[in-house]
């Protein structure tokens, strides 16, 4: 199949924004240019459109299998092919866990029969995540593991965690870390700090989750392996992460749009859909946050994309299960709260949502580039409406932002050169 885009404008290395063609052809790039002689199958008028890389979000949750009242791999990847992400690293908190290559390769089949856009599965470090028996890593990466994590589950065991790296290291993989010590969650529902003492809910200490930034550092130095932090969210967390990369430790991290856009000021009261894990940090963490992304600490945004059902949603603060969707809302979000108001560049958003989550795992994805897998998203950056959950395509609808009104609508994705959404319709 072929396809030509014409009038689109193109984002380039300074910053600057010129008018483009793009031929594709077999799910390539083949040609960018001005004006090219080229007939394709079907022309696509992008006037006044952005045309960016496919999004690539390397922290989603896709329930299946085992969670499919939440989420499908179907419903999730819809909903990313709607945010204009062409690539998702799908977490391995399922049922069964993928912590075999016979589980690994069962879920590799389900991927191929009903995603919308590239799924990318991660391995579970421990068999069940249980925390006690490591999985083979070597038959994993051979199935087809993008990369290693518990995640939702810390590894508590420092000794558990210096061999799974040491393994990692062998076989070249990334150890992925939710990073949070057991013994200091205090069965929490927020931030350890002013809101969790209005609300009169236990909180959850910043200490909790930089304690094991701090000890994983040391063990990813010691073993030698590539070292990336989930979701931080705490001015502890970055200063460890930063300390770790100035000594020349193997280690990247990632941040949410949340905690990006808010902070334990802006909850509303008991309102689950502020309810997430990490929680909703203060002010002073949310601007180290920032900080952090803008000097390379942190290395990339993404989701933690993480749907649940309304009746689990509706249990309050101390029972509902942690999480929001972020799919959907993702580039409108930060557009609108980063580049609108002049925190960070939109070059710079498209990086940290495409490049450099690619850069940071040796990834052939992000570019648009002639050659380049035909990966890309054309943004309206100028219409604005609305978030409204009714509308997500993801099956979860829990989210803090329905109301906000927002810039910067995705309004078309290709994926391996096939359109997989456009103004509302998913093809799949």
């Amino acid at each position: 199949m072929s396809l030509l885009i014409k009038n689109g404008r193109l984002l380039t290395e300074t910053g600057e924004i010129s008018q483009i063609e793009i031929y594709i052809e077999n799910g390539t790039v083949l040609e960018i240019g001005n004006e090219l002689n080229r007939a394709a199958a079907e022309t696509i008028d992008a006037a006044g459109m952005l045309i960016a890389p496919g999004l690539v979000d390397l922290h989603v949750h896709l329930r299946e299998p085992g969670g499919e009242k939440k989420e499908t791999i179907e419903t999730g990847t819809k909903a990313a092919a709607r945010g204009g992400f062409t690539t998702v690293a799908a977490m391995p908190n399922t049922r069964p866990v993928p912590d075999s290559a016979e589980q690994l390769n069962k879920l590799q089949e389900r991927i191929a029969e009903t995603a919308a856009v590239r799924v990318l599965p991660y391995a579970s470090i421990t068999v069940r995540e249980l925390g006690k028996d490591l999985t083979d890593f070597e038959a994993l990466k051979e199935a087809g593991a993008f990369a290693f994590t518990d995640d939702g589950v810390g590894i508590q065991a420092a000794g558990m965690m210096l061999e799974a790296m040491k393994q990692a290291a062998k076989v070249d993989m990334a150890i992925v870390a939710h990073c949070e010590d057991n013994t200091l969650i205090n069965k929490g529902s927020l931030h350890e700090g002013k809101k969790s003492a209005e609300l009169g809910v236990n909180g959850i200490p910043s200490v909790c989750e930089a304690v094991h930034i701090a000890r994983d550092v040391l063990l990813a130095e010691q073993a030698g392996c590539h070292y990336h932090v989930c979701h931080i969210s705490t001015k502890e967390s970055v200063r460890a992460v930063r300390d770790a990369k100035r000594h020349g430790i193997r280690v990247t991290a990632e941040v949410t749009p949340h905690h990006l856009l808010l902070n334990e000021d802006d909850i509303p009261g008991h309102d689950t859909n502020y309810k997430m894990n990490p929680p909703l940090r203060s002010r002073e963490d949310q601007q180290a946050l920032i900080e952090g992304l803008l000097d390379g600490t942190i290395d990339f945004i993404a989701t933690d994309h993480a749907p649940h059902t309304s009746e689990e949603k509706a249990e309050g603060l101390e029972l509902a299960p942690f999480g929001i969707v972020g799919l959907e809302t993702a580039f409108p979000l930060l557009y609108t709260g980063l580049v609108e108001k002049g925190v960070i560049t939109l070059k710079q958003l498209i990086d940290f949502l495409t490049i450099k989550p690619a850069e940071a795992f040796s990834l052939p994805y992000g570019r648009l580039e002639e050659g380049s897998p035909a990966d890309l998203v054309l943004i309206d950056i100028t219409h604005e409406e609305k978030i409204d959950p009714s509308k997500f395509w993801s099956k979860g609808k829990n989210t803090p932002f329905a109301g906000w009104s927002c810039k910067g609508w995705p309004v078309l994705t290709i994926a391996e050169g096939k359109i997989v959404w456009s103004k509302g319709s998913v093809t799949a």
